[in-house]
């Protein structure tokens, strides 16, 4: 049987210890004089004898399924002729996937001389199987039935289906934590690797990125350029430009919708902006770079100011068909929605009593909303933009369809710009050693993106900080 089979089994199983133990515990009940004389409702007792029967039997699939192609290869090992044995780890490896592809069924040109061994892999894959579907089979009835026969009137099974959740719970969240150490620790560690190679005043100061290294030292910027200042800008650019784009549009919103719009329009509006919370990424792109970049060069290039009596002129503007401003714009309107929704429920959280007070002292519902609720709902509200920001400084998509990836240091919207988001894709695209500066200088980004994110997060618990002292 297959693992999505043996997983239905352990599936039917479980529903199967669910239901004899949960009616177990009700003619228990019947026979007593009702559930209250059972220390526990009979649905814990099912749910217990359904976790006593899941767990074991997920985990035994589990554990089989990771360590049984390693204890297949080590076996088919054995088989090889002595001088194949004998070979390096890497092309043993590789002989291996050739007689595994062969015993999958694909044609190779040496076929005849592995045959034998091929043949040997299908029956152990098939003895594993079938070893593993009867002992699953076992393990489904052994477990079922201990669950099913430790219904008794004092068993104490919402106590323990409570641990177990409990357990659940705390594994989950130790999980999150471990997984958030040990994405810091492997991009702190690989950054350090990089550091080490390119010093870390070039990387934060300098003004050249381009991390193309040359195959042979004696070709023209063998060495790289890893200044990263054109990266920062670029992304501190067009993120500026959607934060300016997002901010005002989303928070004027969220005020619109929950204290002045009426039911109707909210009921139609709202879910309308949270359908562009759900467009994919690529779509936005692909709107930036084919309309709105060619309608901003179009509208804009060649355009000037002439202002006399100033003596100044400007112009005419030198647009590019992959501009800042297209990419900033698209990706404003794509924000809008984290802005606006987030904050529409910030200020709906706001306790009524504090608008009925302020109605009550004659005030008007602008200068409710100004001096009172807005204040209070101010955490709420820079935990949303924050968010947005993050959004911004992440995306990756819609730079790279509507801006590119050339690294050019400047702050004019009108120019071709990119991120860093773009970059650290970039240099991990193709086949690429890990100990090249050009792969570890991903990571190095990373590393900086993190730090910026941290401050971020830092700025923003200070101002909820004060304003829950305030408010409180």
């Amino acid at each position: 049987m297959s693992v999505s089979s043996l997983f239905v089994l352990i599936i039917l199983g479980v529903v199967a210890a669910f239901y004899f133990s949960r009616t177990r515990s009700l003619n228990l009940a019947r026979g007593l004089g009702g559930i209250k004389n059972l220390h526990s409702l009979p649905v814990y007792y099912g749910i217990q004898a359904a976790l006593w029967c899941a767990l074991p039997c997920i985990l035994l699939l589990c554990v089989w399924t990771i360590f049984d192609d390693a204890i297949i290869r080590s076996m088919v090992v054995q088989y090889l002729p002595a001088e194949q044995q004998n070979l390096p780890k890497a092309e043993q490896a590789l002989l291996l996937s050739s007689i595994e592809n062969l015993a999958n069924g694909v044609n190779l040109s040496n076929a005849g001389q592995f045959q034998d061994i091929a043949d040997r892999i299908n029956s152990l894959r098939s003895i594993s199987n079938m070893a593993l579907t009867v002992l699953l089979f076992c393990a489904i009835i052994a477990t079922g039935a201990w669950g099913w026969f430790k219904v008794k009137p004092q068993y104490r099974a919402r106590n323990g289906v409570e641990r177990v959740f409990m357990l659940s719970l705390l594994g989950c969240s130790t999980l999150a934590i471990f997984t958030t150490v040990g994405i810091v620790f492997s991009v702190l560690f690989e950054s350090i690797r990089f550091f080490n190679i390119v010093p870390v005043h070039e990387f934060v100061l300098g003004t050249q990125w381009s991390p193309q290294l040359s195959i042979r030292e004696d070709q023209v910027g063998s060495s790289g350029a890893f200044g990263a200042v054109p990266l920062f800008t670029g992304t501190l650019l067009i993120s500026t430009i959607a934060m300016i784009v997002a901010v005002p549009t989303g928070l004027m919103t969220a005020i619109y919708l929950s204290e002045y719009a009426s039911s109707r329009v909210r009921l139609v509006v709202k879910p309308l902006l949270e359908i562009l919370a759900g467009i994919p990424t690529v779509v936005y792109g692909f709107f930036a770079a084919l309309t709105i970049a060619p309608m901003i060069k179009s509208g804009l290039h060649g355009l000037g100011f002439d202002l006399a009596f100033l003596g100044v002129s400007f112009g005419p503007l030198e647009v590019s068909g992959e501009s800042a401003l297209a990419a900033g714009l698209v990706m404003g309107v794509m924000i809008i929605p984290f802005v606006s929704s987030l904050s529409d429920d910030v200020i709906n959280a706001v306790p009524q009593s504090l608008r009925d007070g302020a109605y009550g002292l004659g005030s008007t519902q602008s200068e409710t909303m100004k001096n009172v609720i807005f204040p209070a709902a101010l955490p709420g509200i820079v935990g949303a933009i924050l968010l947005a920001v993050s959004r911004a400084i992440g995306e990756t998509m819609i730079v790279v369809m509507a801006v590119g990836t050339a690294a050019r240091l400047t702050f004019n919207p009108l120019e071709s710009v990119t991120t860093v988001t773009v970059q650290m894709t970039t240099l991990l695209i193709g086949d690429h050693e890990f100990d090249s500066a050009k792969t570890l200088a991903a990571f190095a980004l990373g590393l900086v993106l993190f730090i910026i994110t941290l401050g971020l997060n830092f700025f923003a618990l200070r101002i909820v900080k004060k304003y829950r002292e305030q408010y409180d």
